[in-house]
């Protein structure tokens, strides 16, 4: 049997993204957004954003906590005509289980029934979640100011029909003691039972007994205990020193993605990893994510330094949507936000608006904390002075992006 060290540490890191989803929950229904409808980030998402870490400041954001324990929810996705739209739908432990949108649905809008894992159903649009709790997140291209109203318009035909569901209780935070942590993920694990497949995992964390709803920390001795607290503790360091949504495996300056970014199977460590990191990133049919890593081996900058990335002209990212360098500060949980600048700019990319291409159609991009001379701003994305990190999304990448064929440039200083 497992030791109750080794079975603590494995269960929660296990059990991590039940918590952060509960969490964003928690704020949905605290703004006033209930269940089963959809809330509205009316605005592209700045320093300001802090629910979920790496966010994008290229697409606006609908998103929706669906319970579907009272029936099926009827989903309208809009048509966009050119514009890229994706309604990400994600299980209750992270998964990304579809993808509605541009990439699979075209643009031309349409409706959708999302049952739960035991309903019937049949017909046309049907799309299975594997667990009661839904998370469906729309994000809706704005190609700059100018097009807010009208990607504002498309993101307001996103909707939900269904059964009225109860406000959602309040469940313990990640940094919450180890009780509440796991007395909160039981209750969560007996609502969305984790799969089959995850047999091998729940029986080396058996001696929590979690998952039926009854946990009681009270039965464990001191001793014991102190044990679940090390492993807790040990969970929380590695969860940290993790590689998020690229790893910490750079080639030729940048870490790519994992393969089972965004539908994780029983790579339990890299979920969770990616819950801390990167929650809601997309499968990487949709979006790529590539982590630029700093000289001397890395994935963080500094900010008083100054640094470019050269894109050749004929090294252009091969993406068949857009793509966009987003700038983070990095905080002591190694989660990653927008930092506030001069500019208002967290993030460069094909679309910036006055974007200067040099004569023989390449790209300079200019990065630090430091204003640039006069003729080198209108490509600088600013930094804060201190440590950042820089990820590169490409959506809906060509294949040569996700087999290795391409390699980015690496980001160097200028």
């Amino acid at each position: 049997m497992t030791d109750l060290r080794t079975a603590a540490r494995e269960a929660w890191l296990y059990v991590l993204p039940l918590i952060e989803i509960a969490a964003i929950r928690s704020v949905g229904q605290a703004v006033g957004t209930p269940l089963n409808s959809f809330g509205m980030m009316r605005r592209l998402a700045d320093h300001r954003a802090r629910a979920v870490t790496t966010p994008n400041n290229d697409t606006l954001y609908a998103t929706c906590q669906l319970d579907l324990s009272n029936g099926p929810v009827t989903l309208t996705i809009p048509p966009s005509g050119d514009r890229y739209v994706s309604l990400q739908l994600m299980d209750a432990w992270s998964n990304s289980f579809a993808v509605l949108g541009t990439r699979t649905t075209g643009n031309d809008g349409g409706v959708y029934a999302l049952v739960g894992p035991t309903e019937a159903a049949d017909g046309h649009n049907v799309v299975r979640a594997p667990t009661r709790h839904v998370w469906a997140l729309a994000r809706i291209l704005v190609d700059g100011p100018h097009d807010l109203d009208a990607a504002g318009v498309v993101q307001g035909g996103f909707s939900a029909q269904g059964p009225q569901a109860a406000p959602a209780p309040e469940y313990a935070k990640r940094r919450d003691g180890w009780a509440d942590y796991f007395a909160s993920a039981d209750a969560l694990m007996a609502i969305n039972p984790p799969p089959a497949t995850d047999g091998a995992l729940l029986k080396r964390i058996a001696p929590l007994g979690l998952g039926q709803g009854t946990f009681d920390a009270a039965r464990f001795s001191p001793a014991e205990q102190a044990e679940i607290e090390a492993g807790v503790e040990e969970a929380r360091q590695g969860a940290r020193g993790g590689g998020g949504l690229s790893g910490n495996t750079f080639i030729e300056g940048w870490a790519y993605p994992s393969s089972k970014l965004g539908d994780f199977g029983q790579d339990y460590h890299f979920r969770a990893v990616v819950a801390l990191g990167g929650l809601a990133a997309l499968p990487l049919a949709e979006a790529t994510y590539l982590r630029a890593g700093a000289p001397g081996g890395g994935g963080a900058f500094d900010g008083t330094r100054n640094w470019r990335l050269h894109l050749p002209a004929d090294r252009q990212i091969p993406v068949n949507s857009f793509w966009s360098l987003s700038m983070y500060e990095i905080t002591p949980e190694r989660q990653f936000y927008f930092t506030d600048n001069p500019l208002n700019r967290y993030a460069i990319g094909d679309r910036t608006p006055g974007l200067v291409w040099n004569d023989d159609g390449s790209l300079d991009l200019w990065i630090g904390h430091e204003r640039p001379d006069p003729a080198r701003e209108a490509n600088w994305l600013p930094a804060p002075a201190g440590p950042f990190a820089l990820f590169m999304r490409g959506y809906l990448p060509r294949p040569e992006l996700l087999d290795g064929r391409y390699r980015l440039p690496a980001v160097v200083e200028a």
